[in-house]
């Protein structure tokens, strides 16, 4: 299994998802700084990845903190928590994992625990952390896999798949765990430009799996509908209102509308840490705007005329009404999403 990213004696190691598919390289993040600008930087990348890293980047700054009580290090931990939440403002489980390691620390804040052991709990919990996305994203797979076709081709946007997780993957382990029941899928994997995660990230990890892939300009889509070459869509998400609306990378939109013309099933991946119950519509989702040079430049090389004008958002809002199911590790979800997910966050409780 592709090690996304993972935590060391010496800091937290990461693959290099901008050297990939040619250079298979790592970053070791010694800081949580050094953490943060790993996120900015895309050097790791995916809602669920986003939030463990985060984690370990908390549990980092603690090891390294030079306070000598856990009430000295009490604003220092505010600060490394709040330098993290400033690294991507659409990914939700950012915040989570961040909110989960702030109900821990003040935890222990209660009952008078030592530096030592805050210093121990916050690593335990990021690993935790860790451990369990791989499980979330194995039982999505699982429930998911039924919805897949036995046999036919299936699109994927981005990449959702062990890269963008701790490892296998939400979108990517659907198709993984269909293929493990015998299915022949066939993945048509859309570039997803500017940044190309489909093109370099998802079209790797499978080919590194044996699973049939072929690469699609993002306009091809369309077309390849309507000949009927394409059976399903499955995707993943950086947060799901809680109406159903999900926020994927930039172009999902417009696949979710194109796949509802042609009678195709959308389907959404994502763990239960993607829903955002407080915010109730995806007008409501903050939208990411990067830098233009990510549309400007590829391979160091200037694509567009000095001046123009450039818009960069890194993510758009799908409505519920195109999406057929949403795919979590609790169950699936069908419409109406605010009752359904209402309906599974009681069973779990």
């Amino acid at each position: 299994m592709i090690l996304t990213l993972e935590w060391t004696p010496e800091g937290v190691r990461f693959i290099d998802q901008t050297k990939l598919p040619l250079e298979e390289s790592y970053v070791l993040a010694t800081s949580y700084q050094q953490v943060a600008d790993v996120i900015v930087t895309m050097v790791v990348r995916g809602a669920p990845a986003i939030g463990v890293s985060a984690a370990m980047g908390i549990a980092l700054g603690a090891k390294q903190t030079k306070a000598s009580t856990t009430e000295e290090f009490a604003p220092e931990f505010e600060q490394i928590c709040n330098l993290l939440a400033g690294t991507r403002p659409t990914a939700v489980n950012l915040f989570w994992a961040i909110d989960r390691m702030k109900v821990l620390f003040s935890k222990l804040q209660a009952r008078e625990a030592t530096l030592a052991e805050v210093q121990e709990a916050l690593l335990a919990d990021a690993l935790a952390m860790y451990d369990e996305d791989i499980a979330a994203c194995k039982q999505m797979g699982a429930y998911g896999a039924d919805l897949m076709p036995d046999e036919g081709t299936v699109l994927t946007h981005c990449n959702a798949g062990a890269l963008a997780t701790c490892g296998y993957g939400t979108a990517l382990g659907v198709i993984r765990g269909a293929v493990e029941r015998g299915k022949r899928i066939h993945v048509f994997a859309d570039e997803t430009r500017p940044f190309l995660q489909g093109a370099r990230l998802t079209a790797w990890e499978l080919m590194a799996d044996g699973i049939e892939t072929t690469v699609l300009c993002d306009n091809m889509a369309a077309s390849l509908m309507r000949q009927g070459q394409i059976q399903a869509v499955v995707v993943g998400a950086d947060r799901i209102a809680a109406n159903g609306d999900v926020a994927n990378k930039i172009g999902t939109y417009g696949v979710a509308v194109l796949a509802k013309e042609h009678g195709i099933p959308f389907y959404v991946a994502a763990p239960w840490s993607t829903i955002d119950r407080a915010t109730l519509t995806g007008d409501a989702i903050p939208i990411e705007e990067r830098a233009a040079i990510e549309v400007t430049h590829h391979g160091g090389k200037q694509l567009t005329p000095n001046g123009v004008g450039i818009r960069n958002p890194a993510f758009d809002v799908t409505p519920a009404k195109y999406v057929t199911a949403i795919i979590t590790e609790r169950g699936i979800l069908k419409a109406p999403y605010s009752e359904s997910l209402q309906a599974m966050e009681l069973i779990a409780q």
